[in-house]
């Protein structure tokens, strides 16, 4: 094995020792992946319906399957801005996610402004909206011209109230920021989530002009509402079969697999596992491929080793 090229683990120092080349998926600046994600069968209608309905997708599929890369090409071939992405976890909240508000902040800058007075001065008021910052599904709702992208990844990890919480914003597209309209601020120049650009609110009233297109993903660990899955549009990802995975390596590695060979193998191994259950993506081939026609090229037991390491079930420990 070809290992022996980098790092050996005797303790010796080897500064000049040049390490292999990343893949293509992990170099920076990253290319596009809109330019190498090919859409499986039926996707393609999904979104346009969505798009056409000015409704959610949502798509739900096992890990590494391509649900959050979608909405990456669809923003690149319809000029829809940078992906908003808003990555739900047990804790997530449809208020953070609309915007937020830095009480503290505001508190200890009103501080250190009365500790800079002199005697005499007369305090200033301070703006409000330099502690309100939008959060990706608040900047998503701002009236444009064009929609803006929004991801909400592995929205079956939320709490179960948030897809309720969720409709009611959705259906309506719009949202209020409560401390804007408490203080009768009438316009206030709000900081965007993805950018330091800031957006004219007036009234604390945040209406959208253009539905975004929103894209939220599941891993079908946990049952939607009813009422939530009537209001979007719903895809689900198909099981990998050899050539969508043939596609997939030739457009990631720019590798052509063959009838049969190691390779070969490989690949009817992989699809063979996801048709039986096992939770296998398919970055963990790519990257396997990747070592083992490159870096790491071995035979027997060592090739072995290194495809037990790599193409572990991600359900186990």
């Amino acid at each position: 094995m070809t290992w022996d090229a980098y790092y050996r683990g005797d303790g010796a120092v080897r500064a000049d020792t040049p390490l292999p080349a990343p893949p293509p998926w992990r170099r920076f600046p990253s290319r596009p992946a809109a330019e190498v994600f090919r859409p499986p069968v039926g996707l393609i209608d999904a979104v346009n319906a969505a798009l056409a309905l000015r409704r959610p997708l949502l798509i739900t599929g096992g890990p590494g399957t391509g649900k959050s890369t979608v909405i990456e090409q669809v923003a690149a071939e319809l000029a829809l801005g940078p992906v908003l992405r808003w990555h739900i976890t047990s804790r997530s909240s449809l208020a953070e996610a609309l915007y937020r508000y830095d009480a503290l902040g505001r508190i200890h800058a009103h501080r250190l402004q009365q500790e800079r007075m002199r005697p005499g001065d007369e305090g200033g008021r301070d703006d409000i909206a330099s502690f309100l910052h939008l959060g990706p599904l608040g900047t998503a709702l701002l009236p444009s011209s064009r929609p803006r992208a929004l991801l909400i990844d592995e929205i079956d990890k939320a709490d179960l109230d948030l897809p309720g919480d969720l409709l009611d914003v959705l259906e309506r597209g719009e949202f209020r920021i409560a401390e804007l309209m408490r203080e009768g601020q009438d316009a206030a120049h709000v900081r965007m989530w993805d950018t330091d650009a800031r957006h004219l609110v007036e009234n604390g009233h945040v209406q959208c002009t253009e539905f975004p297109f929103i894209v939220m993903t599941s891993n079908g660990e946990q049952e939607l509402p009813a009422p939530f899955l009537r209001r979007c549009v719903r895809y689900t990802m198909p099981k990998p079969t050899v050539a969508l995975i043939r596609e997939v390596v030739r457009g990631h590695l720019n590798m052509e697999v063959s009838d049969t060979g190691p390779t070969a193998d490989l690949v009817d191994d992989f699809v063979r596992r996801v048709a039986a259950g096992e939770s296998v993506a398919i970055d963990q081939l790519l990257g396997t491929l990747h070592l083992l026609n490159g870096p790491a090229r071995s035979e027997g037991v060592e090739r072995e080793r290194l495809i037990g390491l790599l193409m572990k079930d991600l359900s186990g420990a």
